[in-house]
């Protein structure tokens, strides 16, 4: 934690209409959080952890990730082995990284 969010003191928030929790502007400015931006919610030992993450629409993602692939090079090709196949790969592989930060 950082000095700003370590000095904010608990906060009580109400649960609203439709389940619906506003969180405080002291809080949502230590963790830069804006209107429309994500939070991940975790049930963890005593409470609940909520944790600012970034989203990054779908065709945008696989832009990026296209763009990667033009620029790396097999070298030892896989007969028989077309595009899609090795995109399978490569989001296999993204998963997987994902799970073992998680």
């Amino acid at each position: 934690m950082n000095k700003l969010t370590e000095n904010l003191e608990m906060t009580l928030m109400r649960v609203r209409r439709a389940a619906q929790l506003t969180l405080p502007a002291e809080m949502r400015r230590a963790l830069n959080v804006k209107e429309g931006d994500y939070l991940e919610a975790r049930i963890v030992r005593g409470g609940v952890l909520l944790k600012p993450v970034s989203v990054v629409g779908r065709e945008r993602a696989w832009a990026g990730i296209k763009s990667v692939m033009s620029r790396v090079r097999d070298r030892s090709p896989q007969p028989g082995e077309d595009n899609r196949a090795k995109e399978e790969a490569i989001a296999g592989e993204v998963k997987a990284l994902r799970r073992k930060h998680a």
